[in-house]
């Protein structure tokens, strides 16, 4: 659930605020009652994948790619 706080509230707190955003709240800032703004966390951007990085830690076996067996893709079918 929300929390809700004025204006004059939200400048004088803002801080204290952040940090409750920060832990998973979400604020709603409110002038005279009506709700104006949202405050919410930012979610960082996933860091970037360097290609490579697994290299000599992954063993796929020669015959990853080849048919299934008869009696294994029977199994699906039923």
């Amino acid at each position: 659930m929300a929390v809700t706080v004025n204006i004059h509230e939200a400048k004088t707190n803002l801080s204290r605020l952040l940090a409750r955003v920060s832990a998973g709240e979400e604020i709603i800032i409110t002038r005279a009652g009506t709700p104006v703004a949202r405050l919410v966390a930012i979610n960082p951007k996933p860091r970037q994948r360097k290609l490579g990085s697994a290299a000599g830690k992954i063993h796929i076996a020669p015959d990853f790619d080849a048919p299934l067996p008869e009696e294994v893709l029977a199994e699906f079918e039923k």
